[in-house]
């Protein structure tokens, strides 16, 4: 492997070629399908992979044998589908998405969600980094290595358009193309974060989700507050004494049974490395109000807190007018959205199951209280990584980035990475991503590191040709 030859390549191909045509993806709005119904109508997610697979199509010609195809199944959001035959031993299965989030407001007045701008090694716009980037660090990988003769495996990229809603049509999908896909040595997704810029960051963990929606009514219609009030029970208040069923109210700690557990012994040395490499820059990157000050001062404790911990969030209320338009009415109901982040190893089913009983049993004054529950989405604790596989990917970040490779799980979800794993028990995974700190998916000015990801696709680069000289 001849190193600088293949950063050069993968520079050159980078800014030539790739970082203009995701420029083009970022101008689609190309939102996924839960927040945008009417998506096959709209063609925006048509669109976009109609522009992935015309990139693609353009550049597998130099892969013996490579194919694209957009696989398309009614009611379905399609998929981008390229399978390139190996030069070497072994098999790939390679992952992103297309879809986006909704391009939300507070971006710089220099760009936006759907107008990209390069400002100092980043490319701002919604769905660049997350996860549009994907499909060409994969491809762009399989190139470099041909263009030095060096040996690859068997690769199926698959580039799905519904992550954002959930992955609902993947599974579907990686049944019906199970033949085509056969079973994978090596899984490669590259939809996830890293803690800084100056390494290659694996993601050991992810968090699942257990969520609904809890309504609290009270009054078939509002009443004045002078004279309903101390007669009416508050809505409000009864949503606060359901919520301390699940959650300290003082310390956020999770009261629900079931959600706590064991946290591997391999997890928790990851995070005092981790803790090491970012100190108090891990809450320092956040944008906190005033002096608002993290859930706890220990790094390795906040860590633990954002990837093995459950977490309560309330992301929604109905029901309240907009304070300027509030008379002096004791309202009829309190709506929430909650989402209960859940350790990886956490049953999501058992666990959305528990919150419904939590919630809806014994109502204070017997009030109409119903919780609206959404399917669980199980966690992922990766598998142990064999000895050529760490030795690789080490050696790559010290080649590309300089540092040790680091080891981290992350927080948020990738909804499909559990079944993964259930289907293919006896895969590898390389999961990495370039959401580093400020990055910002789903908010405002989310911006692609560009060095980050050219330097990733060059480390995945290594760990392919390692796979097909591995056998």
């Amino acid at each position: 492997m001849n190193d600088p030859a293949l950063k050069t390549f993968v520079d050159t191909l980078w800014d030539a070629d790739a970082i203009p045509t995701l420029q083009d993806y970022i101008r689609i709005p190309n939102i996924s399908q839960m927040f945008d119904p009417d998506w096959a109508e709209h063609g925006h997610i048509e669109k976009a992979v109609r522009l992935f697979e015309a990139w693609a199509r353009e550049k597998i010609k130099v892969l013996p044998g490579a194919t694209v195809e957009i696989v398309r199944e009614k009611d379905r959001t399609p998929l981008l589908l390229i399978e390139v035959p190996g030069t070497g031993a072994g098999n790939v299965l390679m992952y992103g998405h297309l879809d986006k989030q909704p391009g939300v407001t507070g971006w710089f007045d220099w760009t936006g969600p759907w107008t990209p701008a390069i400002k100092a090694d980043k490319l701002y716009g919604r769905g660049g980094a997350d996860d549009g980037y994907a499909m060409f660090a994969s491809l762009i990988s399989l190139l470099a290595l041909a263009s030095q003769r060096l040996r690859y495996p068997r690769a199926t990229i698959v580039i799905e358009a519904g992550e954002e809603s959930g992955s609902p049509d993947l599974t579907h999908y990686i049944d019906i193309l199970a033949d085509r896909i056969k079973v994978p040595d090596l899984i490669v997704a590259l939809d996830s974060g890293c803690g800084d810029y100056d390494r290659l960051w694996l993601t050991t963990s992810l968090r699942g989700i257990a969520a609904g929606t809890l309504c609290v009514k009270v009054l078939t219609e509002g009443l004045h507050s002078g004279d309903a009030g101390g007669l009416v029970p508050s809505s409000f208040r009864i949503l606060r004494q359901l919520l301390s069923r699940i959650e300290d109210a003082t310390s956020g700690a999770i009261l629900l049974e079931g959600c706590a557990v064991e946290i591997p012994a391999e997890r928790l040395e990851q995070a005092r490395a981790c803790a090491e490499i970012m100190g108090n820059e891990i809450s320092k990157k956040l944008p906190f109000a005033g002096n608002t000050r993290p859930m706890a001062t220990s790094p390795v404790e906040l860590i633990l807190n954002r990837t093995w911990r459950p977490q309560l969030a309330v992301i929604a209320i109905d029901g309240y007018p907009k304070p300027e338009a509030a008379g002096n009415v004791l309202l009829p109901e309190t709506v929430a959205k909650l989402s209960l982040r859940l350790p990886p190893s956490c049953d999501a089913d058992k666990a959305v199951a528990a919150l419904k009983n939590a919630l809806e049993r014994d109502s204070p004054y017997d009030a109409v209280v119903t919780f609206e529950t959404e399917a669980g989405q199980a966690g992922w604790n990766a598998p142990s990584m064999p000895a050529w596989l760490t030795e690789t990917l080490n050696g790559a970040s010290q080649a590309y980035f300089g540092h040790p490779v680091a080891y981290m799980g992350e927080g948020g979800s990738i909804p499909f990475m559990a079944e993964l794993g259930r289907k293919f028990p006896a895969a590898q995974f390389l999961i990495s991503g370039v959401l580093g700190p400020k990055a910002n998916a789903h908010g405002p000015n989310e911006f692609l590191h560009i060095p980050t990801a050219k330097k990733l696709t060059a480390a995945v680069a290594d760990a392919l040709t390692a796979l097909a000289e591995s056998k």
